[in-house]
């Protein structure tokens, strides 16, 4: 009888145990309302030729700003073919501050080519943030995302 106790109480516990896993938020999510519907739209102006392709990434994490080593499950990145102005659409954005970097590549090589340590192709962040003797902080760039859409327009630079 004991044993058959013992039997009971181990298998509610794995069942408790599997409903609770279950209901545990996906990884990424920290309840209920971090996964939203909301839209994040960019428009890439100043494009200088309709070479190569446009590299997003909006992340939420400051100290993958501006590289996005994609370590972060909380990143968002998109390649898209640069035509003109370009219009990049961020889909089911979990509520939070992000930050947006992008990369005219050129010559489609996934890099972003340089001449010593200069820019030789064209980059942008949202809010316009300004670069100074380097890139500018995740702050400089970020933006909040609640439960409405979000629009940023960002000015494509070249230094080259």
């Amino acid at each position: 009888m004991q044993n058959r106790s013992w039997l009971v109480r181990s298998l509610i516990s794995t069942l408790a145990g599997v409903c609770l896993i279950g209901a545990a938020p996906q990884p990424g999510q920290t309840g209920t309302d971090s996964l939203s519907n909301t839209q994040v739209t960019i428009i890439v102006t100043g494009l200088r030729s309709h070479d190569g392709l446009v590299q997003a990434c909006m992340t939420s994490h400051p100290d993958e700003f501006p590289d996005c080593p994609g370590k972060s499950e909380d990143a968002y990145r998109m390649t898209v073919s640069a035509s003109g102005d370009v219009k990049l659409q961020f889909t089911k954005v979990k509520a939070g501050r992000y930050a947006v970097a992008l990369l005219h590549d050129e010559n489609s090589n996934g890099k972003m080519d340089r001449m010593l340590v200069i820019p030789r192709e064209g980059f942008g962040f949202s809010q316009d943030a300004k670069i100074k003797m380097g890139p500018p902080k995740f702050e400089e760039a970020a933006f909040t995302v609640g439960k409405t859409p979000v629009k940023q327009t960002i000015k494509t630079r070249y230094i080259l």
